[in-house]
């Protein structure tokens, strides 16, 4: 864990040294109850090997507490975040109302884990920790589609998305897409694919999130290979809305769209 992350990282070692010590355990007597072995204790402890989001939740358990680290190595990944990502975290987190439009793969807060770890790992220049902690970065966002009162929530997809190709992907996206059609039976999310052959439409200049807050107020947000940029100017927030109705109504219907993921998932099975 790098960059602005590291000091809460070095929190979470500083808390387990002490919590450990408090329970009057050696790092061999911890690593026992924890299946780690004392010298793997220790080099986490000293920051010699990145932080173990399983051993982190095995020492909550043996330390009683309450999740305590767990909960502080979700602060550490969202800090790892880059700084014009963490903006629209906010605002997503807090929205009651979520718009999505990706033409080219799911969007994240539907992902499953495998998806994500596939999609990840396609950038060559990621370790396989930086891939790992993106991973668990994007599946705690998903959270906030759990929550007790969960955002509403509405994706547009284009059906190359669910037919991406290729023998090696095939149980992947049968996982994916079976995910997407139990998630979509949670009536404060919606997915709508927009056929193939619709052909040229507004959105394939790319795609973009939109999130209306508590007050009523929407901010959008669009990212693409380098970083991203948050947009919340009245007119330029109005030209996205303004799309999204476009795209919106390029797409199928909910019905229309689960029967065609049901279909499609019976073609990759």
């Amino acid at each position: 864990m790098e960059g602005d992350a590291a000091p809460t990282a070095d929190m979470i070692r500083a808390q387990l040294r002490r919590l450990r010590t408090a329970a009057g355990m050696s790092q061999e007597d911890f690593g026992r109850l924890v299946h780690y072995s004392g010298s793997m204790v220790s080099a986490l402890e000293l920051g010699q090997r990145p932080l173990d989001r399983l051993f982190l939740a095995r020492a909550d358990e043996v330390l009683t507490t309450g999740g305590l680290l767990v909960y502080l190595l979700k602060l550490a990944e969202r800090d790892g975040q880059p700084s014009w990502f963490r903006p629209w975290l906010d605002a997503e987190r807090s929205a009651r109302q979520l718009r999505c439009f990706q033409p080219t793969l799911i969007p994240g807060l539907l992902q499953t884990e495998n998806y994500a770890r596939a999609v990840i790992r396609c950038d060559d220049l990621l370790s396989d920790d930086e891939v790992e902690r993106r991973v668990h970065a994007r599946l705690d966002r998903q959270s906030l589609l759990v929550q007790p009162e969960p955002p509403q929530f509405v994706a547009v997809v284009d059906e190359l998305v669910l037919r991406r190709d290729g023998e090696d992907v095939q149980a992947l996206m049968a996982e994916q897409i079976t995910h997407l059609i139990a998630s979509v039976e949670r009536p404060h999310i919606s997915l709508h694919v927009i056929p193939a052959e619709t052909g040229l439409h507004v959105g394939l200049s790319g795609p973009f999130n939109l999130a209306r807050g508590a007050d009523g107020g929407w901010v959008g947000h669009m990212e693409h290979q380098i970083d991203g940029l948050v947009v919340d100017g009245d007119h330029e927030v109005a030209t996205l809305l303004a799309r999204w109705e476009m795209i919106r109504n390029r797409a199928l219907s909910r019905r229309q769209s689960i029967d065609l993921m049901k279909e499609v998932v019976t073609e990759w099975t």
